[in-house]
């Protein structure tokens, strides 16, 4: 398909620019002004898709970590960074003449009422753990209904994208795999596995393309153990990192405060440092 003549993406009537307007509204309007052929943004025209998708994730990741941090004006900020990336999405998708704003909203709103008929039907169920099943058995019945459609044998891992974060990803494919049988029957076998893997993974010392298959089976291990005890992986890499950064600047501010230069420092006397953070952080 090919881009609308410039008077047809113009901001339609409902959206004309009025102080009046409701706030999704102006920005849809915000938008198709940036998007503009003659009196647009040139960065915003120039984009697409494809350029937008980095954009889109890094708001994603911004989202999840200022509600991981309990930030609530950073988040507010950043679910209006994300939302701006639906509607950018959304705006190209119009110029296309494939879709709108309001066929997102629609088709989001649609699926919530479709997934919850215990809200919005007549269906009855008793606890949190019985909506979760009945709403895998939702989404397992619509990925059937796709894959017959699209004429693709269907699959348990099918839903599970590929643009996902590595860790999230593997644990979404075992759970996936463990709703038809294919899990461990316990946790300690999983600490068998990370043990057998680590082994593995000295034995292939030297050879760098064995050594980073190895180190994925053993990322691919960790995530599986981290489901088991109902702990995201993403979620407790992330955490690791924020708790890692937090103690290194502790370090170097410690050295700065008498005057080192930690890129002076020796081994023992970082990690000594480091044990001090530690000590200190009890």
């Amino acid at each position: 398909m090919t881009a609308k003549k410039s008077a047809s993406i113009r901001p339609t009537k409902r959206r004309s620019r009025t102080h009046a307007q409701p706030p999704i509204d102006r920005l849809l309007a915000v938008m198709a002004r940036l998007r503009d052929p003659g009196s647009g943004c040139p960065w915003d025209r120039a984009q697409s898709f494809a350029t937008i998708a980095p954009y889109t994730i890094e708001e994603a990741y911004e989202v999840a970590e200022a509600a991981e941090r309990g930030a609530t004006p950073a988040l507010k900020e950043e679910l209006g960074d994300l939302l701006l990336q639906v509607v950018f999405h959304a705006r190209m998708a119009e110029e296309l003449g494939a879709f709108d704003f309001d066929a997102v909203a629609t088709g989001i709103a649609d699926k919530m009422v479709r997934r919850h008929p215990h809200v919005f039907g007549t269906a009855r169920i008793g606890s949190s753990a019985a909506q979760t099943a009945a709403w895998e058995d939702q989404k397992a019945h619509e990925r059937r209904t796709k894959s017959a459609a699209d004429h693709e044998p269907p699959s348990a891992l099918d839903g599970v994208g590929a643009a996902l974060p590595a860790l999230t990803r593997a644990a979404k494919l075992q759970l996936r795999a463990a709703r038809v049988g294919f899990d461990w029957p316990a946790v300690a076998p999983i600490y068998d596995k990370i043990a057998e893997e680590i082994a593995e993974l000295k034995a292939e010392s030297g050879n760098h393309d064995r050594s980073e298959d190895e180190v994925g089976d053993l990322l691919f291990a960790v995530a599986n153990l981290g489901r088991r005890l109902e702990i995201d992986p993403e979620q407790a890499l992330r955490r690791a990192c924020r708790k890692f950064e937090r103690r290194f600047r502790r370090i170097e501010a410690r050295l700065a405060a008498k005057g080192i230069d930690p890129a002076q420092v020796d081994l023992d006397s970082l990690d000594a440092e480091w044990q001090a953070v530690k000590a200190e952080e009890g």
